[in-house]
This record gives structure tokens, C-alpha cells and sequence, in this order.
């Protein structure tokens, strides 16, 4: 059934790295899920059709958060005087233990996917536990969100606790297609599974062998982290001394890019060698910045990694960062790249608001595909901002209001609605 209407409101788009485009009290038609185009009067031949009318509220594409820990939630905003692997046997183990217990993985992630559904993300790639039954249990309350999600049972059969360790290769990537063919059975509509190896630190060779097969047999994405704290790239190092650098650990069993698409979280110390390698094999790079400033990881050189043309987006991490908005990620971005231009790289031109605001909706949307602007064909996500509810004296541009709005969080308070492949959040 055909399924057309315009939105109207101010919208704002990154259609072009670093360039924010604002087209004021303008109607964005959408077509089948599918951005029409923007308009600033309704074209005749379309005056038929339906208007949601936003007054002079802001609509800007649903974020896309692009690594993202599910049953880490429960904890956010605790532990974060630990370093990374620290903060990994302190806080992450103990609490993905709990979700063996299918009851407590209902109640937990309940709690996380009825954040998502308020938030300004509209895609998300998701990182579960091991335990398949409670990883399904994430994909049905994902599904009823409407948001547009990978998520992926965790694999670990080394350096975990012995709750978290799965019992060898065989036996780990068996209880992994088990997941993906009961995923495929219980056909989502939004909500995809993903291979996901945790990090090389907790996956053997032979684990990241099979799991390669895997990844052949049903054409799955991949998702890991990389080179994220330099006491987990010495591990690495020590792990496969025969690696020439980290990412090259993955790569030699088809699990970076190039066939497999696949997202990277951190890269805050990637070799040139291994930039070499994500560029060439496609990987998307997820920065966190929130999470590399709480677990003391370090800054990612982004700025270098755009004039490398990788491709990024933004991740929340919870919860090694300690809130699911995008908001905040976004400034975040912004506001560790000036420490490192001033601190690390004077050559390093910090990063833009549009330049960031493009790696939270286009950059990130691009591992889905056509995702994150309203250009003609991209698919329709949207959130509408009533930013009217926190005053301000003076008369503001538009551009002036989406920055603000994003640097004071109004994703908290402040959406009116959400718009997912064209559809609106509470009718989904």
C-alpha cells in the first residue's frame, strides 16, 4: 500500500561532510519510506496528499549509534575509575553473567530498549552477551521498537571468567548459527543478526576461524573492537606475536571488511599499517569518544582518519560511556578533537559541529545503506526537536538552534516524534 506525506518543519541535513544544510519552514516529502525530496511549497501534483505539520520545530535525521553494549546499560554511570581491562573484570564480566538468567535479561533489557525507543536513534549496532536465549530476548524488544538494529551474540572462549567462557570453537560457533537460524525463524522485520567476536584478546585463533566459516555460511556483518587502549594493543601483540599489527589479527580470517561488512569501535591507536587496512577493506570506523575519555583509553585522530577517507560514525559505548544519547557523542566528538589538535597534533584541525553532526547520521547510516539524510532516495529516518521548551531572550538562526540543541541534550526532554523508514515511532 502506497504510503505518502510530507513533514514540514525546519530541517537540517548534512548531505556533504562538514556542510549543514537548513531549509526553513520547508516540506520533506516522503515516498514509500523513502526521502521525496525537499521542497520549500508543495509541488501541485502532490497536494493531495497528507501533512504532518511540526510548526517551527527542528527535523534532523535519526541518529545511528554504531556500537553500542545492550547489557552493559544496567550499570552506566559506574566504575569509571577503572582502565579498560580493569573495568572489563570489575564491572563488564560480573554484570554478563547475570544474563544467563532469563528473567533478569528480561527485565534488564526492557530497560535499555525502552531508553533506545526514547532517544534520538533511530539505528543502533548492538552488542549482547554470550547466552543465546537472552541475545534473542534483546532482538524481540529491539523488533518492537522500530528501530533499525544488528545485534550480535557475543563470542569469548579465552581471558573471561569461567561463567563467560564458552567451551571451545566447536561448541561456541555452533551456539552461534543456532542463534542466527533462530533470528532468521522468527523473521524480524528491523532487527538483524551480527557476527561478533568480542576482541582478539578473548577469541583464539581457532574460535576466529570458525567463526570466519560462519561468517561465509550466512553472509553475516561483523562487528569487534580495535586497538582501543594501549595495554590491550600490547596484549594483542603478545597473543599473535606472528600479527603485524592488530587489525591484521582479524583480516587473516575474513573478519575485516572487504566481504564482510564491518564495523570497528575505537581505533584510538591504529598503525599506519592497519589505517592502510581498514581504508582498503571498507571498514567502518565506530569513534567513542565518551567512552575512550571515561576508561582513560586515549583520543582517536579523527581528523586524520577523514583525510584518509575512512569510513566513521559515532558510538555511545555504553557503558564504558555513560549515556545511550547521540546528542552527547556528538559534542563530544567535537570537544576531544580540540584537545587533540591542541594537546597532541597541531596539524589536526579540530572537528566541526557539521562535520560531526554528518559522522552521527550519514557517516554511521551508511553501514545500512542509503541512512541519515533527507536527500532523494535515502530512507526517511527523522526526529523532530521541540526546542521552544527551553527559552532563550534573543532571536536565534536555525543552524544557531540545532547546535544548541545538541549541546544542551534535548534528546532527553525535548522529541516530539520519531520517524523510522518512514514511519511514525507510535504507530510502529
Amino acid at each position: 500500500m502506497e504510503h505518502r506525506f510530507f513533514l514540514k518543519g525546519n530541517l537540517c541535513h548534512t548531505p556533504v561532510l562538514g556542510r549543514l544544510e537548513v531549509h526553513e519552514n520547508a516540506y520533506l516529502l516522503c515516498e514509500d519510506g523513502r526521502s521525496g525530496g525537499i521542497f520549500a511549497q508543495i509541488p501541485p501534483q502532490y497536494a493531495h496528499l497528507p501533512v504532518h505539520d511540526w510548526d517551527d520545530c527542528l527535523i534532523v535525521p535519526g541518529m545511528v549509534d554504531l556500537h553500542i553494549h545492550a547489557p552493559q546499560f544496567a550499570y552506566r554511570g559506574t566504575g569509571m575509575d577503572y582502565e579498560l581491562l580493569d573495568w572489563l573484570k570489575m564491572r563488564a564480566f560480573p554484570e554478563e553473567m547475570k544474563y544467563a538468567d532469563p528473567a533478569y535479561a528480561q527485565t534488564a533489557y526492557g530497560l535499555f530498549a525502552d531508553a533506545l525507543e526514547k532517544s534520538a536513534t533511530t539505528r543502533a549496532v548492538i552488542f549482547a552477551t554470550i547466552h543465546r536465549e537472552a541475545t534473542l530476548c534483546l532482538m524481540d524488544r529491539m523488533e518492537r521498537t522500530g528501530i533499525v538494529s544488528y545485534v550480535g551474540k557475543v563470542n569469548m572462549d579465552r581471558d573471561a571468567p569461567p561463567e563467560l567462557t564458552e567451551p571451545g570453537e566447536g561448541r561456541a560457533a555452533q551456539d552461534t548459527v543456532r542463534f542466527v537460524e533462530e533470528a532468521r525463524e522468527r523473521a524480524y522485520t528491523r532487527t538483524f543478526p551480527i557476527l561478533t567476536p568480542r576482541f582478539i584478546p578473548s577469541c583464539s585463533d581457532a574460535l576466529l576461524e570458525a567463526l570466519s566459516r560462519v561468517r561465509r555460511d550466512y553472509a553475516l556483518p561483523v562487528q569487534s573492537h580495535l586497538s582501543e587502549n594501549p595495554g590491550e594493543v600490547e596484549l594483542v601483540h603478545r597473543l599473535m606475536p606472528d600479527a603485524a599489527f592488530y587489525g591484521e589479527g582479524y583480516a587473516r580470517y575474513g573478519l575485516f571488511g572487504g566481504e564482510s561488512r564491518t564495523v570497528m569501535a575505537h581505533c584510538v591507536y591504529s598503525s599506519e599499517e592497519e589505517i592502510d587496512l581498514l581504508r582498503k577493506n571498507g571498514v567502518w570506523v565506530a569513534h567513542c569518544p565518551n567512552s575512550n575519555m571515561n576508561v582513560a583509553s586515549g583520543i582517536a585522530p579523527i581528523r586524520k582518519y577523514l583525510d584518509r577517507t575512512l569510513r566513521i560514525g559515532l558510538g555511545s559505548d555504553v557503558a564504558g560511556g555513560q549515556t545511550e544519547s547521540m546528542f552527547r557523542a556528538v559534542t563530544d566528538a567535537v570537544q576531544v578533537s580540540k584537545l587533540y589538535w591542541r594537546l597532541v597534533d597541531p596539524q589536526a584541525k579540530p572537528l566541526t559541529f557539521a562535520e560531526s553532526f554528518y559522522l552521527a547520521t550519514k557517516g554511521g547510516g551508511s553501514f545500512f545503506g542509503q541512512v541519515g539524510s533527507f536527500e532523494p532516495g535515502y530512507e526517511l529516518d527523522a526526529v523532530v526537536l521541540d526546542d521552544s521548551t527551553y527559552p532563550h531572550p534573543q532571536p536565534l538562526s536555525v543552524q544557531d538552534r540545532l547546535e544548541r540543541a545538541v549541546y544542551l541534550g534535548m534528546d532527553r526532554d525535548s522529541i516530539r516524534e520519531k520517524y523510522i523508514q518512514g514511519r511514525a515511532a507510535r504507530t510502529i
